[in-house]
């Protein structure tokens, strides 16, 4: 049974998501949060599987409960799906940093949003590699910095998965990462998420920001 918590301060929204939740086989509905605040303490108290959260929040907005979720290490079994209109897509780069997992369109259909569902608690980004890498190459490319400076934890890595470091970077999936480097996708999905653990990442959206954030990547520079 996935479990999920909804955060939106509209409540006609949240009424009407928990409803198709909760109708679906093999959900429930954990609970539901009118603002941020409320959002990470219901969070706290029930530790759902996913948060569906929404970005524009009175008390505190969804950027900053994503980021009280994903740095709080009680809750690292939860995952979060930010709800964005499109017309609001610069906060997405925020969302990616702040721990979520992925984002979803408010006008996304029925089934498109149970399987996004789906594939967060499955464990994988909502976004593809590919899609992660084309939104930082927008949002990051005007700002990037003269200097920057690699996290410490990346001198944990080995020289392989720095190697797939710069795959996932540069948008490949693991079945491509096990093909370049002659490596099952199994041993390609290892790598990838030991890698999470040492860089603190809470999902591969991050392993890709990281990877630009450090000037590993250079956006723009690949194709």
């Amino acid at each position: 049974m996935i479990s999920v918590v909804l955060a939106d301060d509209q409540s006609l929204i949240r009424t009407a998501v928990a409803e198709l939740v909760s109708h679906e086989e093999g959900f429930t509905v954990a609970g539901q949060a009118g603002n941020g605040r409320e959002a990470v303490d219901l969070v706290r108290r029930t530790r759902p599987d996913i948060v569906l959260m929404d970005i524009r929040m009175p008390v505190m907005d969804g950027i900053q409960a994503t980021a009280a979720i994903c740095a709080d290490p009680a809750l690292a079994g939860t995952r979060i799906i930010v709800l964005t209109t499109f017309e609001e897509d610069e906060y997405v780069l925020q969302a990616l940093r702040a721990g979520a997992s992925g984002f979803v369109g408010k006008g996304t259909e029925a089934a498109d949003l149970m399987n996004a569902i789906r594939t967060v608690h499955g464990g994988d980004a909502l976004l593809s590699p590919r899609a992660t890498k084309a939104l930082i190459d927008r949002y990051t490319a005007p700002v990037q910095p003269a200097a920057p400076v690699a996290p410490p934890a990346l001198a944990l890595l080995t020289e392989r998965e720095m190697e797939i470091l710069l795959l996932v970077g540069r948008g490949q999936a693991n079945g491509q990462i096990a093909d370049e480097l002659v490596i099952s996708p199994h041993t390609a999905k290892t790598h990838v998420n030991r890698m999470m653990t040492k860089l603190g990442a809470h999902d591969r959206a991050q392993l890709v920001i990281i990877a630009y954030e450090s000037g590993l990547l250079v956006p723009g520079a690949h194709p």
